[in-house]
């Protein structure tokens, strides 16, 4: 599995909530500040599983945003 993930394995990290209904926030987020490829093919089959199963971005309401570089 970590052969998916970019050499350089810095993230960022907040307190946010699901991305579906209820929307509870209740959510760790950890989202890596070098971005990884995928294929059109790959693309279309997430999302086929997801089924618009998401919903917008939201804003960042006070939420403190922590960077850890590595």
């Amino acid at each position: 599995m970590t052969t998916l993930f970019p050499d350089n394995k810095s993230y960022y990290n907040y307190s946010g909530s699901l991305t579906t209904p209820p929307c509870s926030e209740v959510v760790n987020w950890y989202v890596l500040k070098n971005t990884i490829t995928a294929s059109a093919t790959q693309i279309t089959e997430f999302q086929a599983i997801l089924h618009d199963n998401y919903r917008p971005v939201q804003d960042i309401n006070g939420r403190t945003i922590s960077i850890f570089n590595e």
